[in-house]
């Protein structure tokens, strides 16, 4: 039986990696490694993505224009009503610069408590409106978690942990990750937070037998879906 083990790929800047950490956990059938990622060094498009879809984190400073952000805001903000969760606050400035916040995970990964502080951080930022470029913002979730400022400023800065974040975002994309959110169930990616149901089929143990070629065409057929509506 193949290895299905499950791998969830995140940036602390994307709200859509907000809504699939406040779900990955208890949708996904096993045990899911989180991996933080440097999403705006992501390359590329997902196969089979719809030019519509909504743009993931390394787009946010794209947008064609003011209206195309404000459907945008808007898409999430509806999204986040229809899975019940506390309203969307944006932060001030979005797109913020998450490459600090992103050390800090690699370091609170390192130390076991990587699932706990990622959740802190995505509510500070997009349940409390407070960017998580500023220093105290990031101190604050990571206190939510038991975590020392002077320690977690100090794991930041180790050459080991900025070296690390960098080989695992380099890592997700020889595997295939293009954008974040994304769940890797053995050697199959599934981009976006609406495809954590099918990450989840996926990793339950009687669907590694299979080809995945029916798994790609629901996928397509999913994102053709969204795009019509």
């Amino acid at each position: 039986m193949p290895d299905l083990g499950a791998t969830f790929y995140f940036d602390l800047a994307s709200p859509l990696a907000y809504l699939a950490a406040e779900r990955v956990l208890h949708t996904m059938p096993g045990p899911c490694e989180w991996q933080p990622v440097l999403a705006r060094t992501l390359k590329g498009t997902p196969s089979g993505a719809q030019a519509s879809e909504l743009p993931g984190a390394e787009s946010f400073e794209a947008f064609r224009c003011r209206e195309d952000e404000d459907i945008f805001r808007s898409e999430l903000e509806r999204r986040v009503r229809e899975l019940g969760l506390q309203e969307l606050r944006w932060p001030d400035p979005f797109p913020f610069d998450s490459e600090f916040a992103m050390r800090v995970a690699t370091y609170a990964k390192s130390i076991g408590k990587v699932v706990a502080f990622a959740q802190a951080a995505f509510r500070q930022a997009f349940a409390g409106g407070r960017p998580l470029d500023t220093l105290d913002n990031v101190l604050i979730a990571a206190a939510a978690c038991e975590m020392h400022p002077l320690a977690v400023q100090k794991g930041a800065a180790l050459r080991s942990v900025h070296e690390g974040l960098r080989a695992a975002t380099a890592t997700a994309a020889e595997h295939g990750v293009t954008d974040v959110p994304a769940i890797k169930v053995g050697q199959r990616i599934f981009h976006g937070e609406r495809a954590l149901e099918e990450a989840a089929d996926r990793a339950r143990p009687s669907a590694g037998s299979g080809s995945g070629s029916g798994s790609q065409e629901r996928d397509d057929e999913s994102r053709a879906t969204r795009a019509a509506r």
